[in-house]
């Protein structure tokens, strides 16, 4: 602008630099995610980038989700995790595809189908039909999730994923099979399993919950001795008793096991007391006697019980006899209820003084310990108990009562007519319930299909520590329940799932399942589906050299555990299987990761630990991560009944009223899983997400920022007509702040290397908000706005402002992938790559790594903390307004230490005084750092002063007056005809 042009009205405002850029403050995410996604999608850039990286191939295998319900905060949490690492890998040049997955299978989806349906389509259903329509509700269910995924910004072969109902899927699965049947891993026996009455099917470990608050009736009951054994016999009758006075005291919490009682076992180590039992004299407070005969009797009890029985069962209970339980060993004593005599029999460790009365009721159709106890001694496996828990007629009298419902109290009040119920109460423990129908389950002994873990547990420890645990305590979690478990039950008794591919003969019960089986039945569903064990009879299931048996043969009719299901996904995934090809090139097994929630150690970590392990001999996995469940911010579980459930669609996509429920976007949310320690439990709420919101927002305004003030600027060196200043020719401040962002770059690098992304948001808030916000661009306004557009001192900040930038959205685009894209399509300047995941993870110049700058400059910046803070008081008093209202006068005393004094007269020696200047730095406008100066402090006009650290501060009104344009205060306001309201400088800018 010419002299002759300007005039004293001049609107100023009009000849600073503003922002210029169409990068909004406000995200808009509704509207502006699903573009960028569109946007990702034309340019198939997942595709792109996870087939022709240049780098090796990275996979992180999913675990399937369950294909029913809407989605939550924990698919979430576990499904943004995992697409922040394979972003990651991408910037990195990775080959990083990741194919989603679905458990389909299962009860819960035939329980949907079959609550929808009235009592006569139920009726007309057939197996066929039945699955057919699990099939459809399956698929719906998944396309319903995939797009709640794909809203979130996860990238993934969305167009093929894995389903456990393909029929690509399903064949894989007996491959994994047909070898653990073939290497005698897998059998059929009478075992006790949990077992539901309300799913009507066996189940697994990983397929039950511990609810707390469960109470059962416990009972306390005597059974009548029949027989002593010669020794103990005689022991007896040296203090005068006989077997016709004596009962043996057991102790349960399921009295419905009664009728199954075929023994009562002992600890052969423990000592046991025959002790005298009268009501006279119990112990004050203790209850009557349960029945008539409780008392006046004689009972075997453990020893180390006699005094806290006594409280239990409101008897008096007099030691006559200490005998060892081997000694107990044979003795005969009756049934209360039933015609039936048993044994006392030597069980093992299990039997502790810790509860009960030492001595355990013993139903081998009903308990681990039991059956194994019963299994010694060649009991028989009684199980009176059919699959709806219903008692049936050999448990006679009680036959037909449920052993959840009406068998208990019908059983106790059968005891206490007996005389045989010593006491009863409520037990308040840790029960089993089917994690599907939340009903408590059983233990009953049936005939089922399981895989012989002990045939394998030792490769599967020895694989387990091959492993990498995140965290360490998964390789302790996972060894204890692999070296404790019993065989695996992997028979189901539905519809909806994959076929055991077993024959029985129809006389004499013989298995059929071969190698010539197998291999059929798996190609016969590689073409067909699982169906085709439906739809065909046996003659169209058998291969061909048994073709003229058919007859003789019936198809079972059981499924195989959905764990089984998914625990094969590395073969039919990966092509962990001999002579099979990963379902994509990019995959490889063993996957180098596998993440889920910490509940998958008993899960899907397990069960593909143990098919993999018993098919190759090493776990499926290079590392496994877990992660933690979600709680609301109280730390409570989330449940509509509390009404604290967070919605993740209505987080990101808003309520019916956006006032109170707005639109935070797919990025908020994908910030607050990079916020949180997700090893342990993590929490979320309104409170939570509106602090994410803001921290979201400072980022972005920050970029926000640097865009608009790049709007005039090519980011070139001079040489090829551009504008950017080479790094040598920076001011130390300009140094320091890519010194800064390269510090940035490397922690971030590190931290998400060990998956530690509450690190890289930390650093992440304190780079914006401090570095950047509160130092770098605090004092960089005056450069960007003030001087003249082409002025050394802006173009060196713009070069500095475009370099973080790009490096900026580069290292939030795993995380706050949409922004980050937003911010690229947004540069004011041609870029190569039309997306910031073309651009590869940032890098910086060695030379920005200036580790002597770090020094100086953290003690100018506690000088500039000890300033403003004298600033601030002078602001709180209403004594000042902006800081450029101010002049400081600094005295440095014999207490000033050297790192101070150096670091000042690092600054005062930069060849940029223009920008590497302390009164600049300090946002003032007068600055005097010796006694005698022009600016020396009048003590009258001292409105703050304070000595810290050696350095003492004063604080006062700056001289001079306030220049319109750049509103510093100077003493040559008025100088200027023709810009009678500005100071020299800005007068230079304009007319120059």
């Amino acid at each position: 602008m010419s002299a002759s042009s300007a005039s004293t009205t001049a609107n100023y405002k009009d000849t600073l630099n503003l922002l210029q850029t169409p990068f909004n403050m406000r995200a808009n995410a509704k509207v502006r995610e699903p573009e960028l996604q569109a946007f990702w999608a034309e340019t198939q850039l997942y595709e792109r980038l996870s087939q022709h990286n240049p780098g090796e191939s990275f996979t992180l295998h999913d675990g399937p989700p369950y294909a029913n319900g809407a989605l939550h905060v924990g698919h979430a949490l576990n499904k943004i995790l995992k697409d922040i690492i394979n972003k990651t890998a991408l910037l990195q040049g990775k080959k990083a595809r990741f194919i989603p997955g679905w458990d389909c299978h299962g009860l819960p989806i035939e329980l949907k189908v079959l609550q929808g349906l009235s009592s006569s389509e139920r009726q007309a259903l057939t197996p066929i039909s039945l699955r057919q329509k699990a099939h459809a509700y399956a698929l719906e269910q998944v396309e319903g999730q995939k797009q709640g995924f794909q809203r979130w910004g996860i990238w993934a072969d969305w167009e093929q994923p894995y389903l456990t109902l393909h029929k690509d899927y399903e064949a894989a699965k007996f491959g994994v099979f047909g070898p653990m049947v073939l290497a005698g891993h897998i059998y059929r026996g009478l075992k006790q399993v949990h077992w539901s009455p309300s799913s009507r099917t066996a189940l697994a470990e990983a397929e039950l919950e511990y609810p707390d608050g469960h109470t059962s009736p416990s009972v306390y009951v005597a059974f009548a001795v029949d027989q002593l054994p010669e020794a103990l016999a005689s022991k007896l009758a040296a203090v005068g008793l006989t077997s016709a006075q004596l009962d043996v005291a057991i102790w349960t919490t399921t009295p419905w096991t009664l009728p199954a009682n075929l023994a009562v076992s002992v600890n052969a180590n423990l000592s046991y007391a025959i002790c005298q039992a009268r009501t006279e004299g119990a112990p004050e407070g203790a209850p009557e006697a349960a029945s008539e005969g409780a008392s006046n009797r004689y009972l075997v009890v453990a020893t180390d019980l006699v005094e806290s029985l006594q409280t239990s069962l409101g008897l008096q209970l007099e030691p006559l006899l200490s005998v060892k339980g081997a000694e107990l060993e044979g003795i005969l004593y009756r049934h209360p209820l039933l015609e039936r005599t048993s044994p006392v029999v030597l069980g093992g460790d299990y039997i502790t003084t810790e509860t009960g009365t030492g001595l355990v009721h013993t139903a081998p159709g009903h308990g681990v310990d039991d059956f194994n106890t019963g299994k010694k001694y060649g009991l028989p496996v009684l199980c009176p108990v059919d699959e709806a828990g219903n008692l049936t007629e050999e448990a006679g009298p009680f036959a037909g009562t449920n052993v959840l419902k009406d068998a208990n109290p019908t059983i106790i009040e059968a005891l206490k007519d007996a005389g045989a119920l010593l006491a009863e109460h409520r037990y308040e423990h840790r029960y089993p319930y089917d994690w599907r129908t939340k009903k408590p389950t059983i233990f009953r002994a049936t005939e089922q299909w399981f895989a012989s873990v002990e045939g394998f547990r030792s490769q599967a420890l020895a694989a387990i520590a091959e492993v990498e645990w995140l965290p360490a305590s998964g390789r302790n979690r996972i060894e204890s329940m692999v070296g404790e478990r019993g065989d695996w039950c992997i028979s189901r008794q539905r519809t909806w799932g994959v076929p055991i591919p077993v024959f029985y003969h129809r006389q004499t019960g013989e298995v059929l399942l071969n190698e010539a089986t197998l291999g059929h039945i798996q190609a016969l569903i590689a073409e067909h589906g699982a169906d085709v064990w439906w739809e065909r009879d046996e003659a169209g299931l058998l291969p061909e050299t048994y073709a003229n048996q058919a007859e003789h043969w019936r198809k079972g009719t059981d499924t195989m555990d959905v764990w089984f299901d998914s625990g094969s996904s590395w073969a039919g995934v990966l092509g962990g299987i001999s002579g099979q090809t990963p379902r994509v090139p990019e995959l490889q097994y063993p996957a180098d990761l596998y993440l889920e929630g910490s509940d998958q150690h008993r899960g899907w970590f397990q069960s593909s630990l143990l098919t993999s392990v018993a098919v190759n001999g090493h776990a499926p996995y290079k590392r496994v991560l877990t992660h933690g469940f979600t709680l609301d911010e109280k730390g409570r579980k989330m449940s509509k009944s509390l009404g604290n459930v967070v919605d993740p669609a209505v987080l990101v996509e808003g309520g019916k009223n956006e006032k109170q429920e707005p639109a935070y976007g797919a990025d908020v949310l994908r910030l607050w899983v990079s916020s949180v320690d997700y090893s342990a439990d993590v929490p979320l709420g309104p409170g939570i997400v509106k602090q994410l919101s803001d921290v979201y927002r400072k980022v972005r305004n920050t970029a926000r920022y640097l865009l608009g003030n790049l709007h005039d600027f090519n980011p070139k060196p001079a040489a090829e007509g551009g504008d950017a200043i080479p790094y040598a020719e920076l001011p130390l401040l300009d140094q320091w702040m890519l010194q800064r962002t390269a510090s940035l770059i490397a922690s971030v690098g590190a931290d998400f290397e060990r998956y530690e992304f509450y690190r890289f948001f930390q650093a992440l808030q304190n780079f914006c908000v401090v570095d950047l916000s509160n130092v770098y661009l605090d004092i960089a306004k005056d450069r960007l706005y003030v001087s003249a557009t082409d002025a050394y001192r802006r173009r060196s900040c713009q070069t500095v402002l475009a370099l973080v930038v790009e490096r900026l959205a580069g290292l939030i685009a795993p995380v706050l992938c949409h922004m980050a894209e937003d911010i690229w399509q947004n540069l004011p300047y041609p870029v190569a790559e039309k997306s910031v995941f073309e651009r590869g993870w940032p890098t910086a110049p060695a030379e920005w790594a200036a580790a002597d700058l770090e020094t100086p400059m953290a003690q100018v910046l506690e000088l500039r903390a000890q300033i403003n803070r004298q600033l601030e008081q002078c602001r709180s008093q209403g004594d000042l307004g902006a800081s450029l209202e101010a002049q400081v006068h600094l005295e440095l005393g014999p207490e000033t230490s050297p790192e101070l004094r150096g670091a000042l007269q690092w600054l005062e020696q930069s060849s940029h005084p223009e920008v590497d200047n302390l009164a600049d730095w300090l946002l003032v406008s007068g600055l005097a750092m010796e006694p005698g100066q022009a600016t020396v402090l009048d003590e009258n006009k001292v409105l703050a002063e304070a000595t810290e650290g050696g350095v003492g501060v004063q604080i006062a009104k700056a001289a001079g007056e306030k220049c319109e344009r750049c509103w510093h205060y100077e003493s040559d306001i008025g100088s200027h005809s023709n810009h009678p309201t500005l100071c020299g400088r800005c007068v230079g800018v304009l007319e120059a």
